[in-house]
């Protein structure tokens, strides 16, 4: 892991953005795209990169990492609708680049495993956006998952539901079930980039950067990655015990060496 402490969000969200348009400036290539508060930031800046820097998408495809169950993918909280609302729709992604998992499956599980094999078919992930949850969920993966499960249906905990409660008009819309991709499934891109800002981040990142790696923290399960870059603020960073080493490797990075 390389843990990069940044002064802002902004910082973070441009950060992230470069080495997604380092990314994609080299070709054809495939995204991991996730939702949330905590990835818009950087999607306004990649937008803004697209429409006055020449940015393009075109040769990119996506996928999300999760879905509600019960939601069809005209509903405005649908994953589906999120990200194109937030980020697709304004940049030129190919009219089938950006998949998702179908929330109204008959067969979820069938569902998932169709989902796996899209994404092997694609070639893989090979940049993966991530957020963080406060009790270190990554994607829908709750405290106690699998360290290596795949894409499946999960049951919400409370705290995941009252976090994601602000996105519906009632803590009671917010669905119980979700598919995600499995820690395992996410280990699989090549390389991983979990951004996280603000005091409220700052217990669950410590845990999963410093931590054992451990069901508890999902999270942690990411230390075994051979690529992950960690885009924290201040803020988020403040429970780190080792944040000065953090600092100071990173202000001697060599420039080429990019994240």
């Amino acid at each position: 892991m390389e843990i990069i402490i940044l002064p802002t969000p902004a910082d973070v969200a441009r950060t992230a953005a470069d080495a997604i348009e380092e990314q994609v400036r080299r070709g054809p290539c495939v995204l991991g795209l996730a939702t949330g508060s905590t990835p818009l930031g950087t999607y306004q800046e990649l937008i803004e990169r697209h429409r006055t820097g020449g940015l393009s998408f075109a040769q990119a495809h996506a996928f999300l990492l999760d879905e509600y169950v019960g939601l069809p993918s005209a509903h405005p909280q649908s994953y589906h609708s999120v990200i194109r609302d937030e980020f697709t729709a304004s940049v030129d992604f190919g009219a089938d680049a950006v998949h998702g998992l179908d929330g109204m499956a008959e067969d979820p599980q069938a569902e998932a495993e169709q989902y796996e094999a899209r994404i092997a078919g694609a070639g893989g992930v090979d940049l993966q956006i991530l957020g963080i949850g406060t009790d270190g969920h990554v994607g829908f993966n709750e405290p106690m998952s699998s360290l290596g499960s795949r894409t499946r249906i999960k049951t919400l905990t409370r705290q995941t539901r009252q976090d994601n409660a602000r996105f519906f008009d009632s803590p009671n819309d917010v669905p119980d079930h979700v598919l995600t991709q499995g820690l395992g499934t996410i280990r699989e891109a090549r390389h991983l980039l979990l951004l996280a800002m603000g005091e409220a981040k700052a217990e669950a990142i410590a845990a999963a950067v410093e931590g054992p790696v451990a069901a508890i923290c999902p999270a942690s399960a990411l230390q075994l990655h051979p690529h992950v870059s960690v885009l924290v603020d201040e803020a988020a960073a403040s429970l780190l015990a080792h944040r000065d080493y953090y600092t100071d490797t990173f202000g001697r990075k060599p420039a080429w060496q990019g994240l």
